[in-house]
């Protein structure tokens, strides 16, 4: 019985392909908190990643944030690109796609600020993971997130790396036969 449940559940590496992810790294939490890194990956496996220059009207700032992502103000300020040049290479890179979040209600914040401030649209759609679960599945999400991030064994707490886990944790679940 356990050969065929097994041989009726696709591999997850062709589960991994399902869906295109966006995460998105900020300044802190709350009001005033702006992107300061946004990773994506896409079902087709194409991931990309930006480091945001702040707007000079960007001034929250969290210590902890820094901490958690690894990225300093001097860094965002040196390496981080403008916000024309990442909105743009997003709807270029995105266009027409849905993607999804594992933290919609934050992400959405970020990116609309992120947009607000370049003065334009998403060519994308951004939707919550959750959508795509049942609610089954998604009381086995946190052990997925697990799982997958200890099978990819990724170091840094980036936005690029966190949007592989999300992918695979979402693979994960839909693999399983809750």
């Amino acid at each position: 019985m356990e050969l065929a449940q097994a041989q009726q559940q696709p591999p997850i590496a062709k589960l991994i392909d399902l869906v295109d992810v966006i995460d998105i790294e900020a300044s802190g939490f709350g009001r005033g908190s702006y992107p300061i890194e946004i990773g994506v990956c896409r079902n087709d496996g194409q991931c990309r990643c930006f480091l945001i220059k702040p707007m000079p009207d960007w001034t929250h700032w969290t210590e902890d944030a820094e901490q958690t992502h690894g990225i300093s103000r001097q860094l965002l300020a040196e390496k981080g690109r403008p916000v024309a040049d990442v909105t743009r290479e997003l709807n270029d890179f995105l266009q027409g796609r849905t993607l999804y979040s594992d933290a919609w209600g934050q992400d959405q914040s970020w990116l609309m600020r992120l947009y607000d401030a370049a003065d334009c649209w998403p060519s994308f759609k951004l939707e919550t993971i959750r959508s795509l679960m049942t609610e089954q599945e998604s009381s086995h999400y946190h052990a997925s997130y697990q799982q997958a991030a200890a099978e990819l064994n990724l170091k840094r707490h980036r936005a690029s790396t966190d949007a592989k886990v999300i992918q695979r944790a979402l693979a994960i679940v839909k693999s399983q036969a809750w």
